[in-house]
């Protein structure tokens, strides 16, 4: 059965066991990750190169990851809570930015989100991206969060904004602020 009704009173489980309200900053902050992650799956669906495609799919292996860690009560010293991102994940995010941006003309002016369908979708992540960045922080005010999540997050919304940049150059539709 799908249905526990054990949430009917606005509270949920984290890993551990441990039921807290379902506006606790850990719920709001991994939830948002999953939110993230359904708009990469939806911007997977229009990209068209297979580069961009097999990386958006690594993006979402990782963002399972992450919401894995911070659905784990810290509290309960019995639940072991691994950080499966790493160094070489952060590096990849990078260096796939870099692959991106050195076809990119400088930016001298504010690019406007839209543009065509892939770069759209993919402002769309970023935003929601840096939702969830916002959120992971302010939960690391009061429990501290590995620095690897938060390196993660950070260059995958800087990635999104190069990925809609560079989607846009291919069609020729970067618009800016005027």
């Amino acid at each position: 059965m799908l249905y526990t009704k054990t949430g009917d009173k606005g509270r949920t489980s984290l890993i551990g066991g441990r039921r807290v309200p379902k506006t606790h900053i850990r719920i709001e902050s991994y939830g948002t990750i999953d939110e993230l992650n359904s708009f990469v799956g939806w911007l997977t669906c229009v990209a068209e190169e297979t580069v961009t495609k097999n990386f958006l799919v690594f993006v979402q292996h990782k963002l399972f990851n992450v919401s894995s860690y911070l659905a784990t009560d810290t509290e309960n010293p019995s639940v072991e809570r691994t950080c499966r991102v790493t160094d070489d994940d952060i590096t990849l995010i990078e260096k796939e930015i870099d692959r991106l941006d050195m076809a990119l003309p400088k930016l001298g002016r504010f690019v406007l989100p839209g543009g065509n369908e892939v770069a759209a979708r993919a402002h769309i992540c970023r935003t929601v991206c840096r939702r969830a960045e916002r959120k992971i922080f302010r939960l690391n005010e009061k429990d501290p969060v590995d620095q690897h999540i938060l390196s993660f997050i950070n260059r995958l919304s800087d990635y999104f904004f190069v990925l809609a940049r560079h989607e846009n150059l291919k069609s020729g539709k970067e618009i800016y602020c005027e």
